[in-house]
């Protein structure tokens, strides 16, 4: 690998990047808070959309607090009914493996920055016959704050041994472009229909409409990467 190769890195989230896991997400939130009596909507859950699932479910409680399990319990039941909709219904999102493979191409070091806990990043990238794409795999259960804090970014930056400069995130929630910024990367932003109104996708470096799009945008990254 050249010199060159070795300081640049593109680091993937998970979820609505990789796996087209969104909507499993919402369906296993909406079920499990109706056990303790709070019904969510689908915007709901795009609120917290791209934060770690306890940190959802102890937003939820500070505003409508429930009688019962913790919210800490609620998020771990939550995750495992996410693991169980992934396993049966779970599927890459179109371009990811063609993704995957051109960045490689490319000379590009991957890693992964996920707010899902690393049971279900082992379970996707298992299950989907991704792991050995990254060098790097970091979940944000394993830090002190989870996105839009730039925790998991930093670790996963640590890990490659780069820094923010050298490195490209790939996002789909807004809260995932506010946590790479502040880990001093840039970022690819690729918005899902519903949520791309939101403001805070304006700070991404690009936005795509798919992951698709990457493999032939790559040269053009790379070239504005150099020039910042």
């Amino acid at each position: 690998m050249t010199e060159s190769a070795m300081s640049r890195a593109l680091v993937f989230d998970m979820d609505g990047v990789l796996i087209d896991s969104e909507p499993l997400w919402r369906r296993a939130e909406i079920e499990i808070f109706a056990t303790v009596g709070l019904e969510l909507s689908e915007a709901d859950c795009h609120e917290t959309m791209g934060l770690r699932m306890d940190e959802a479910a102890r937003y939820w409680f500070d505003r409508k607090p429930w009688k019962g399990p913790s919210p800490e319990g609620i998020a771990s039941t939550v995750v495992d009914r996410m693991v169980g909709l992934v396993l049966s219904e779970g599927k890459p999102m179109p371009g990811a493996r063609e993704s995957l493979a051109a960045a490689k191409a490319a000379g590009w070091r991957i890693g992964l920055a996920s707010s899902s806990s690393m049971r279900l990043i082992e379970t996707v990238l298992d299950g989907f016959e991704m792991r050995e794409a990254f060098e790097v795999i970091c979940s944000a259960e394993q830090e002190v704050h989870g996105k839009p804090h730039p925790d998991v970014y930093l670790s996963t930056l640590r890990d490659l041994g780069l820094d923010g400069a050298e490195c490209v995130a790939i996002e789909d929630s807004a809260n995932g472009v506010v946590s790479a910024l502040a880990a001093g990367m840039r970022c690819i932003a690729i918005p899902s229909p519903e949520t791309r109104g939101d403001p805070r996708f304006e700070a991404a470096s690009w936005r795509l409409d798919s992951l698709r799009e990457l493999p032939e945008a790559l040269p053009q990254i790379e070239t504005e990467r150099n020039d910042r």
